[in-house]
Protein backbone atom coordinates (compact mmCIF):
# COMPACT_ATOMS: atom_id res chain seq x y z
CA UNK A 1 0.00 0.00 0.00
CA UNK A 2 0.71 3.39 -0.42
CA UNK A 3 1.13 6.07 2.62
CA UNK A 4 -0.72 9.64 1.55
CA UNK A 5 -0.64 13.07 2.84
CA UNK A 6 -2.66 16.05 1.82
CA UNK A 7 -2.27 19.60 2.44
CA UNK A 8 -3.49 22.55 1.04
CA UNK A 9 -6.59 23.15 2.72
CA UNK A 10 -8.18 26.68 4.61
CA UNK A 11 -10.12 29.34 4.36
CA UNK A 12 -11.01 30.70 1.06
CA UNK A 13 -14.32 33.45 0.24
CA UNK A 14 -16.60 32.18 -2.07
CA UNK A 15 -15.27 32.76 -5.88
CA UNK A 16 -11.86 32.12 -4.58
CA UNK A 17 -8.68 29.18 -5.44
CA UNK A 18 -7.35 26.67 -3.94
CA UNK A 19 -4.71 23.70 -4.55
CA UNK A 20 -4.54 20.71 -2.66
CA UNK A 21 -1.75 18.52 -2.85
CA UNK A 22 -1.34 14.71 -2.24
CA UNK A 23 2.00 13.62 -1.74
CA UNK A 24 2.53 9.21 -1.35
CA UNK A 25 5.36 7.45 -0.20
CA UNK A 26 5.72 3.49 0.27
CA UNK A 27 5.07 2.04 -3.24
CA UNK A 28 5.17 2.79 -6.80
CA UNK A 29 3.03 6.10 -7.20
CA UNK A 30 2.71 5.82 -11.09
CA UNK A 31 1.01 2.12 -10.60
CA UNK A 32 -1.66 3.48 -8.92
CA UNK A 33 -5.08 5.26 -9.98
CA UNK A 34 -5.77 7.84 -7.89
CA UNK A 35 -8.70 9.72 -6.64
CA UNK A 36 -10.24 12.99 -4.50
CA UNK A 37 -13.06 12.69 -1.91
CA UNK A 38 -15.07 14.77 0.32
CA UNK A 39 -17.16 14.30 3.50
CA UNK A 40 -19.06 17.29 4.86
CA UNK A 41 -20.66 16.96 8.49
CA UNK A 42 -23.84 15.07 8.56
CA UNK A 43 -22.94 13.61 4.92
CA UNK A 44 -21.80 11.24 3.07
CA UNK A 45 -18.23 10.84 1.76
CA UNK A 46 -19.09 11.65 -1.94
CA UNK A 47 -16.50 11.53 -5.08
CA UNK A 48 -14.88 14.61 -6.29
CA UNK A 49 -12.14 13.56 -8.92
CA UNK A 50 -10.41 11.01 -10.94
CA UNK A 51 -7.28 10.31 -12.50
CA UNK A 52 -5.51 7.13 -14.37
CA UNK A 53 -2.59 6.10 -13.90
CA UNK A 54 -1.46 7.13 -17.31
CA UNK A 55 -2.95 10.38 -16.34
CA UNK A 56 -4.63 10.82 -19.40
CA UNK A 57 -8.50 9.93 -18.12
CA UNK A 58 -9.73 12.32 -15.58
CA UNK A 59 -13.36 12.32 -14.28
CA UNK A 60 -15.07 14.58 -12.20
CA UNK A 61 -18.43 14.92 -10.31
CA UNK A 62 -21.03 17.12 -11.65
CA UNK A 63 -20.90 19.59 -8.95
CA UNK A 64 -17.53 20.27 -10.09
CA UNK A 65 -17.00 19.80 -13.37
CA UNK A 66 -15.56 23.00 -14.98
CA UNK A 67 -14.23 24.53 -11.92
CA UNK A 68 -11.68 21.52 -10.04
CA UNK A 69 -8.66 20.07 -12.09
CA UNK A 70 -6.72 16.95 -10.87
CA UNK A 71 -3.55 16.03 -11.92
CA UNK A 72 -0.33 14.14 -11.39
CA UNK A 73 3.84 14.26 -11.07
CA UNK A 74 4.61 11.30 -10.73
CA UNK A 75 8.13 12.57 -10.43
CA UNK A 76 7.20 14.33 -7.25
CA UNK A 77 5.34 10.97 -6.10
CA UNK A 78 1.83 14.11 -5.84
CA UNK A 79 -1.67 14.32 -7.19
CA UNK A 80 -3.19 17.91 -7.18
CA UNK A 81 -6.65 19.63 -7.19
CA UNK A 82 -7.11 22.66 -8.04
CA UNK A 83 -10.03 24.69 -7.11
CA UNK A 84 -11.09 27.46 -8.67
CA UNK A 85 -14.64 29.41 -8.80
CA UNK A 86 -15.14 27.71 -5.06
CA UNK A 87 -18.92 27.49 -3.53
CA UNK A 88 -20.08 27.43 0.07
CA UNK A 89 -21.33 24.13 -0.70
CA UNK A 90 -17.59 23.14 -1.45
CA UNK A 91 -17.18 23.11 1.94
CA UNK A 92 -15.83 19.81 3.61
CA UNK A 93 -12.59 17.67 4.36
CA UNK A 94 -11.34 16.40 1.61
CA UNK A 95 -9.23 13.00 1.28
CA UNK A 96 -7.12 12.02 -1.50
CA UNK A 97 -7.32 8.42 -2.09
CA UNK A 98 -5.56 5.55 -4.12
CA UNK A 99 -6.19 2.08 -5.57
CA UNK A 100 -3.96 -0.12 -7.26
CA UNK A 101 -6.14 -1.68 -9.78
CA UNK A 102 -7.11 -0.74 -13.15
CA UNK A 103 -9.55 2.25 -13.70
CA UNK A 104 -11.36 4.95 -11.79
CA UNK A 105 -14.10 4.29 -9.60
CA UNK A 106 -16.36 6.95 -8.09
CA UNK A 107 -16.87 4.17 -5.13
CA UNK A 108 -14.74 5.05 -1.65
CA UNK A 109 -14.58 1.40 -0.68
CA UNK A 110 -13.04 0.22 -4.40
CA UNK A 111 -9.66 2.54 -2.83
CA UNK A 112 -7.76 0.49 -0.61
CA UNK A 113 -5.45 3.56 0.59
CA UNK A 114 -6.21 6.87 2.20
CA UNK A 115 -5.04 10.52 3.48
CA UNK A 116 -5.76 11.94 6.68
CA UNK A 117 -7.91 14.76 4.89
CA UNK A 118 -7.53 18.40 4.62
CA UNK A 119 -10.14 20.76 5.68
CA UNK A 120 -11.52 22.89 2.63
CA UNK A 121 -13.84 26.00 4.62
CA UNK A 122 -15.34 28.14 1.63
CA UNK A 123 -17.38 31.41 3.09
CA UNK A 124 -20.35 33.19 1.92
Amino acid sequence: QVQLVESGGGLVQAGGSLRLSCTASGSTFSSYTLGWFRQAPRKEREFVAGLSRSGFNTYYADSVKGRFTISRDNAKNTVYLQMNSLKFEDTAAYYCAAKNTFGVTTIPRDFNSWGQGTQVTVSS
